[in-house]
C-alpha cells in the first residue's frame, strides 16, 4: 500500500471580480454558478494540485512549492483552465488581477497540499483507461488529432472504500462562452460531480489534457462575440461533463504497486514576433481600425494596442518552462506548462509505450499556446495572435513544443524502471 490523501479548499471570491478567458468579456463576475475550488492529491512525499482558473503565473507556483515543505520537484500545480473564473495572472490576460484573489489562490494551493499530506493513509492505487467519450473536436483542422485519452486514477483506503478519484481529458474548459458572467469550473465541474455521486464521500480531482486544439467543435473567434449560444449553456456543459465521467467511471482498473518518485526539468524557450511591422506602427494602425470596427471588434483592438505599446521597442525574449513527472506506482503523471496541442501529446504519450499515463497541460505556469512546428503554417488565433491578450511579448518560437516533449521523453527514460532497466508494464489482472 502507499501513503495518500487528498482534500479540498474552496476560493470562490466573495464578491464581484473581473474575468478571463475571452477578450470580448470586460463586465466582472455576476454571481457563482459553482464554488471555485483547489483540490490536492498526495501520494508519498508528491503533491498534484489542481486549481479552478485559467491559468497560474509561474512566480505564483514557485512560491507555493517554497511554501509546501515538499521538495520543488515533486510538486505539480495545475489549472483545469476554466474560462469562467476571475483573472488569475498578474500582467496577463488584459485586466488587472485581484490581489486578494491571487494570495487566496497561492494560499489556498498550500493549504490543500498540507490537508492531503495531513489526510494521508495506506491506500491502494489503481488505473484505468476510459473509452472515448468522444466531446473533443480539434478546432483548428476537421478530423485534425486529439489526445482522445481518458485516464482515472482510483485511490482506496484500507477498508476499499474510494476516498479519491483523478480523471484528465483534453478539452478546452470552454462550453461556456463570453456572455456568461457565472463564476464556473465549466464542464470539469460535472466531471467532477458524475464521479463523487458515483463513489459517495471521495473527492473527483480533475486535470486538464493537452487541449490547445481542442474545444467541443468551434473555432477560437467565435468566442469573439458576446451573443449566447444554446450549444453553449450550462445544459450542454452538465451534458458533456456527465459524459465524461461516466466513460471514465466505467473503465477497468489495473492495480498499481511500487515506489512513487518525481522528477523535472526546466527547459528555456525562445519568443518570436510573426508580426510584420514595428509594433509601434502597428498601434497606430490598430487604434485607428478600432474607431470604425465597433462593439467587440474595438474592444479586441483596443487589447491588440495595448500589447503593442506595452512591448514596442522590447525584444520577445526567451521564457523558462518546468516539465515535470511524477509517478504513482508505476503510473506517469506527465505535466506541461502552456496550452499543448495534440500532437505533442501524442508523442509524449507513445514514450510511455503499454503503460496508461496522464499527460496534462497548463501545469506549473500559463503562459499561452506552445504550437508544434507543423503548426506554423496554418497560422491562425493560436500561432498569430494570442499572446496579444494573453500578455507575452512575443509567440512561443517554433521548436518549442518540440523541446518539451523531449524534455519529458528523457525524464521518462529516468523513472519507473526495473531491476533490468524496462519500463515494468500493469499487472493484466483487473482489480476484483
Amino acid at each position: 500500500m502507499i501513503d495518500a490523501g487528498v482534500a479540498l479548499v474552496d476560493i470562490t471570491p466573495d464578491r464581484s471580480l473581473p474575468m478571463s478567458g475571452f477578450a470580448a468579456r470586460t463586465e466582472p463576475s455576476a454571481g457563482v454558478h459553482d464554488p471555485l475550488t483547489v483540490r490536492a492529491i498526495a501520494v508519498g512525499e508528491t503533491a498534484l494540485v489542481a486549481v479552478d482558473v485559467v491559468g497560474l503565473h509561474e512566480d505564483l507556483v514557485q512560491r507555493v512549492r517554497q511554501r509546501c515543505g515538499l521538495p520543488e520537484e515533486n510538486v505539480v500545480v495545475a489549472a483545469i483552465h476554466t474560462h469562467g473564473a476571475p483573472v488569475s495572472m498578474p500582467g496577463r490576460l488584459g485586466a488587472e488581477a485581484d490581489a486578494n484573489f491571487l494570495q487566496a489562490i497561492e494560499d489556498g494551493c498550500v493549504a490543500a497540499i498540507a490537508g492531503a499530506r495531513a489526510n494521508r493513509r495506506p491506500a491502494t492505487l489503481s488505473v484505468g483507461m476510459g473509452a472515448d467519450p468522444d466531446v473533443a473536436r480539434n478546432r483548428r483542422h476537421a478530423g485534425g488529432p486529439l489526445d482522445r485519452a481518458l485516464p482515472i486514477l482510483r485511490l482506496r483506503a484500507a477498508d476499499g472504500a474510494i476516498f479519491a478519484v483523478l480523471a484528465c481529458y483534453a478539452c478546452h474548459p470552454v462550453v461556456l462562452g463570453a456572455d456568461n458572467r457565472l463564476l464556473t469550473a465549466d464542464y470539469p465541474h460535472y466531471v467532477r460531480k458524475t464521479i463523487e455521486a458515483a463513489c459517495p464521500g471521495a473527492v473527483a480531482v480533475f486535470v486538464t489534457g493537452c487541449a490547445g486544439d481542442a474545444n467541443t467543435g468551434h473555432s477560437a473567434h467565435a468566442s469573439w462575440t458576446l451573443a449566447g449560444s444554446p450549444a453553449r449553456s450550462f445544459e450542454t456543459a452538465e451534458r458533456l461533463g456527465t459524459r465524461i465521467g461516466e466513460a471514465a467511471l466505467a473503465a477497468d482498473e489495473f492495480p498499481l504497486s511500487g515506489h512513487v518518485e518525481a522528477r523535472a526539468a526546466d527547459v528555456l524557450l525562445d519568443l518570436t514576433r510573426l508580426e510584420n511591422e514595428p509594433l509601434g506602427d502597428l498601434a497606430d494602425r490598430w487604434r485607428r481600425e478600432a474607431r470604425t470596427a465597433g462593439g467587440v471588434g474595438q474592444t479586441i483592438m483596443a487589447a491588440w494596442v495595448a500589447w503593442a505599446e506595452r512591448f514596442a521597442g522590447t525584444p520577445p525574449g526567451r521564457w523558462t518552462g518546468r516539465v515535470g513527472v511524477l509517478v504513482w506506482g508505476g503510473l506517469p503523471i506527465i505535466a506541461l506548462p502552456g496550452e499543448i496541442f495534440a500532437e505533442t501529446a501524442l508523442h509524449i504519450r507513445a514514450a510511455c509505450g503499454n503503460r496508461p499515463a496522464f499527460v496534462l497541460a497548463y501545469a506549473n505556469a500559463t503562459p499561452g499556446y506552445i504550437p508544434p512546428a507543423s503548426e506554423f503554417v496554418h497560422g491562425g488565433y493560436e500561432v498569430e495572435e494570442a499572446h496579444r491578450f494573453i500578455g507575452m511579448p512575443g509567440t512561443f518560437a517554433p521548436g518549442s513544443a518540440e523541446a518539451l516533449a523531449g524534455a519529458a521523453q528523457a525524464l521518462l527514460a529516468t523513472v519507473g524502471r526495473a531491476a533490468d532497466g524496462t519500463c515494468p508494464p500493469l499487472t493484466p489482472q483487473p482489480v476484483a
